[in-house]
């Protein structure tokens, strides 16, 4: 049997993306490094059976994913697919910094322009940041000057600032974290329909919650998937749930073996909108609900309980702690200190609660929080912990040391071959 890619039109453009998109962050590795071997064959195998969208970021790779990519889409392949990276936020210090840091993306890229560019990560503590560096001349600048096709956000923070942000600006696409465990959690369903009302493009991350919805399934869930009528892996569940969605264009996956790659193609060939039946539909939320009931901490993440005039992000705290317990995470307690350990962004970690108690009289749930963050704050802030974000926190600055300079000197170098 012949199977077609699907595609979904970008509502401000026309363009018709492939509801698949190749995400660069988790590229297959050999001794630490990306394997260039078997990520190229990957991405061309991706893009010869309809895939049109490469992702990256600076990032990535630890900084190798831009080049690597630059690489191997020259020629024929970098005409085949709309290329997207992002600009970093805890890059930029200054207004001149986010022209340095695209030109040398650019450069890395092997490209004269961008299709798309987001502004990276944004949340509720760089958006008032970069708005006071003037973010929005410079994506104007940037489309006027044609190194940039359309422009957009990726986002974690919450609801309100998320509708904030998009009716800031004339964007062509956003990018939020979307599974059926997280409706309510960042943008969630609210924000995915908020954005598309506004023919806005929705660009879906972490469809698998970084791969944990489709690893060690617990038996109670896994017993879920065994009942249904058609047989479907707990991947294919997940990825069929965000594509049912008429407001989504796009699910980026971070594919790192070919059998993904093609069992992920089998599956977006093989998915339209609204195409799950109402069986199948509430046999995800029996799944849904089963993992909540799972779970150490029932959060929902619909963050009512914020702002805590403290600090704390409250529900960042627990989805971390709780992914740790549900799913086996050994990267949580990164995860922990890149999400509210001052690493990316400010410090908003469990043990600010004073316990004050404010928050108990908004969450839906009636959690008893301030005695749950004492929980998170025992499992992640030991003795180690604040060295270990000291040194981390050093290690990103010298990182961004490092691409501001090789920023500036591939713009110097691109102005020298120009005047030649």
């Amino acid at each position: 049997m012949v199977m077609i890619m699907q595609y979904r039109t970008v509502p401000k453009n026309g363009d018709k993306l492939s509801v698949l998109g190749f995400g660069c962050m988790r590229l297959p590795e050999r001794n630490g490094r990306i394997d260039p071997k078997a990520a190229a064959e990957q991405i061309h195998h991706a893009i010869d059976n309809g895939v049109n969208f490469i992702d990256t970021a600076m990032p990535y790779h630890y900084g190798a994913s831009e080049p690597f990519i630059g690489k191997i889409l020259e020629g024929e392949y970098r005409e085949s697919v709309k290329l997207c990276t992002k600009l970093p936020p805890w890059s930029v210090k200054k207004r001149d910094d986010m022209d340095d840091l695209l030109n040398s993306q650019l450069m890395r890229l092997r490209t004269d322009h961008l299709d798309y560019y987001l502004v990276h990560n944004l949340n509720n503590d760089n958006w008032s940041r970069m708005m006071d560096l003037d973010i929005l001349d410079f994506l104007d600048s940037i489309k006027q000057d044609g190194r940039a096709t359309n422009v957009g956000f990726s986002f974690h923070g919450d609801i309100k600032l998320f509708k904030q942000i998009v009716d800031a600006y004339d964007w062509t696409a956003c990018l939020v974290m979307y599974n059926y465990m997280d409706t309510q959690n960042q943008a969630g369903s609210e924000g995915v329909r908020y954005a598309s009302d506004r023919d806005i493009a929705v660009f879906v991350m972490e469809p698998l919650r970084g791969g944990n919805l489709a690893g060690r399934v617990p038996d109670k869930v896994r017993a879920i998937w065994d009942s249904a009528e058609v047989k479907r892996s707990p991947a294919e569940w997940a990825f069929r749930w965000v594509w049912d969605h008429p407001e989504v264009t796009m699910l980026l996956s971070g594919m790192n073996r070919m059998e993904h790659v093609k069992e992920n193609i089998r599956i977006a060939n093989d998915v339209l909108p609204n195409s799950l039946s109402q069986g199948e539909r509430d046999l995800i939320s029996r799944a849904r609900e089963q993992y909540f009931s799972l779970t150490k901490i029932g959060c929902t993440g619909c963050g009512y309980c914020m702002p805590c005039k403290f600090g704390v992000n409250i529900p960042a705290c627990f989805e971390t702690y709780n992914s740790k317990y549900l799913f086996g995470d050994g990267r949580a307690r990164m995860n922990y200190a890149l999400r509210v350990g001052g690493m990316m962004s400010g410090r908003a970690t469990a043990s600010m609660c004073t316990n004050c108690g404010k928050c108990m009289t908004h969450c839906p749930q009636h959690l008893q929080i301030p005695d749950l963050l004492k929980d998170v704050r025992d499992e992640f802030e030991g003795r180690t912990f604040g060295p270990f974000v000291w040194s981390a926190s050093r290690y990103l600055a010298l990182t961004r040391w490092r691409n501001i300079r090789r920023a500036r000197r591939s713009a110097e170098n691109f102005m020298r071959g120009d005047a030649q």
